[in-house]
């Protein structure tokens, strides 16, 4: 049970050509190694929830993601966000944008939510 996120991303040419292939540098939270090349993302399940119904089993979950983009400077993180983004909306729903940080080490960082719903 976990969202279809990866799978989205993997395929789509705009994200490659910036987060890469081999690997793709679009990782579960807290699995990028500390040697990533910059940029990249990270995803993490904040909540999810099956579709309950009064009879029957649930046909639907519906998870939400956030998403983090780091770079090394801000207007390149925009950009994968944004082009994360272009890639996730015709599969889900882009829910809120968490905003822009810059950490300690000069890592800029773009976060926002998305919203999936999966059939089971």
């Amino acid at each position: 049970m976990k969202p279809p996120i990866f799978n989205i991303i993997k395929v789509v040419t705009a994200v490659t050509a910036l987060l890469g292939t081999d690997p793709v540098r679009f990782f579960p939270f807290g699995q990028a190694p500390d040697d990533t090349e910059m940029p990249y993302a990270v995803w993490q399940t904040v909540s999810g929830s099956p579709e309950n119904y009064l009879s029957g089993t649930p046909s639907i979950d519906n998870w939400l993601i956030q998403v983090d983009v780091y770079a090394k400077k801000g207007s390149t993180a925009r950009n994968v966000a944004e082009t994360l983004r272009d890639a996730i909306e015709p599969e889900a729903y882009i829910v809120a944008w968490r905003g822009e940080s810059k950490e300690d080490d000069n890592i800029y960082r773009y976060s926002f939510d998305a919203e999936f719903l999966t059939e089971r």
